[in-house]
Parts: structure tokens; C-alpha cells; sequence
């Protein structure tokens, strides 16, 4: 198989300067925000607390990153703020409606149309090419076969991967496959993108072309970004950081 170097990031960025954090208002809209949240696992002495009385807020287009040795709780977190998972005690809001409110059903359309996953094993369908692999989220969704196509192949252009679109996931490289698997995660127009260590899997020279699509993507999109990362170059794009140890931030 012949290998593609990763191309840098095709977003068209706005003036001024996108090196560094992004300037918000005062009046940014918090997207999500988690009151006080405890997950604890098992019970009496095989209980674990993985977040404990974590209290935070997400603004609306803000790039944020969770970071921490492996059982700090970032994935636990982004998990609970994600709706993946309950906590078991305090409340996680996702614009303004508390997720232990939401029926089983209210949640599946929130994580259909509301949020988007990528994941460090990237978890493409092997039989699917590229293009069809971005679809299958609209076709679930019951998008017309003439809207799928238009928007699945404008967000393939979006991070770089138009000329590629017909091949299958084992004809592309590491690199590739991270940005069908963005692709997939953007193609519903979410408002959140959770990545839980996007980067973890690609060499150097990879990673930083992925960290750089997800940077643009809360600039060109004013999509909300959150990584649980050990990258640190991922890391220093980020608007903010917050470090996590044993189930509660640290450092921020």
C-alpha cells in the first residue's frame, strides 16, 4: 500500500491570530456545565470513585482539554458530559437541560444530531469506503440519499480527504483513517465533538496535522471541542487545559 504523508489542515481560518487561546466574551453561551458530578464504580470495598465533586463550564466554541495519567477520570468525565454514562451524584446540563432529565430516547437524538465521538481506535467499518463510512450517520438519521452525498463529501473536502473518498479503511494510513473518523463526527453538524485520545495511535508528524484539523474546526465552525488527551502538543493548542488526578481537577 502506498503511503500518504498527512496533509496539513484545509480549513480557511479568519483574520488575526489562531496560534493562541481564543478571545471570548463575557457573554459566551455555556454549552455544558457539570455541578458538583461524582461517578463512583462498584460498591463497599470494591468501590472506586473515578470523578469526584467536579464542578466546570464549557463556552459554546471552546477547544478544551482534559488531561491526566491513565485513571485520572478525563474519560470518565467526558463520558458523564457527554451522556454516555450517568453520575452518580450532582448534574451535568448540555444547554441548559440536565441529561438525568432526558428519556433514553431524547438522549439517542442528542447524541445523533447534538454530539459527535471520535476515538483513538478511530472505529470505521472495514467494508465501507470512506465516503460511505461518513454517510452512515445521515442515512440512520433519515437524510436523503441526495443531502448524504452532498454534505458527506463536503465535509471528506473539509478535512482534506475529497481525492480519497472511494477508499476503504485498510487502503488508507493511520492519518487518514483519523480524519474519515472527524468526518463521520462533524457530517451530523454537531455542537459538541468529544475525542477521547484522538491522537493516541498516530506517530508525530500525524498527530500534530489531526490537532491542528480539531483547533480549526472551533474556529471555522465554532464547533465545541473536548479532548481527553496525554498529547501534549494537542494539549498546547487548546484554549484551556484542565489537569485531572484521581477524579477531580487539579489545575487549570
Amino acid at each position: 500500500m502506498t503511503q500518504h504523508q498527512p496533509a496539513t489542515a484545509s480549513f480557511s481560518r479568519p483574520a488575526g491570530d489562531l496560534d493562541g487561546a481564543v478571545s471570548r466574551s463575557p457573554q459566551t453561551p455555556e454549552v455544558i456545565a457539570t455541578e458538583a458530578v461524582t461517578r463512583v464504580f462498584g460498591t463497599g470495598s470494591n468501590a472506586v470513585t473515578a470523578v469526584d465533586g467536579v464542578t466546570i463550564t464549557v463556552s459554546a466554541g471552546e477547544f478544551l482539554a482534559l488531561v491526566g495519567r491513565s485513571g485520572s477520570g478525563k474519560t470518565t468525565l467526558m463520558n458523564l458530559m457527554a451522556g454516555l454514562d450517568q453520575p452518580t451524584a450532582g448534574t451535568v446540563t448540555f444547554q441548559g437541560r440536565d441529561l438525568g432529565s432526558l428519556s433514553e430516547k431524547q438522549l439517542v437524538e442528542l447524541r445523533r444530531h447534538g454530539i459527535g465521538f471520535i476515538f483513538q481506535s478511530f472505529g470505521l467499518i472495514p467494508l465501507l469506503s470512506a465516503y460511505e463510512n461518513v454517510e452512515l450517520p445521515l442515512h440512520i438519521s433519515g437524510v436523503s440519499w441526495r443531502e448524504r452525498r452532498r454534505r458527506a463529501l463536503e465535509t471528506l473536502e473539509l478535512v482534506g480527504l475529497g481525492p480519497r473518498s472511494k477508499h476503504r479503511p485498510y487502503e488508507l494510513s493511520g492519518g487518514e483513517q483519523q480524519r474519515v473518523a472527524i468526518a463521520r463526527a462533524l457530517v451530523t453538524g454537531p455542537d459538541v465533538l468529544f475525542a477521547d485520545e484522538p491522537t493516541g495511535e498516530l506517530d508525530t508528524v500525524t498527530a500534530i496535522s489531526i490537532s491542528t484539523i480539531l483547533r480549526d474546526i472551533t474556529r471555522q465552525r465554532d464547533v465545541t471541542v473536548i479532548v481527553a488527551t496525554h498529547d501534549l502538543t494537542l494539549s498546547s493548542m487548546c484554549d484551556r487545559v484542565l489537569e485531572m488526578a484521581d477524579g477531580s481537577v487539579t489545575a487549570a
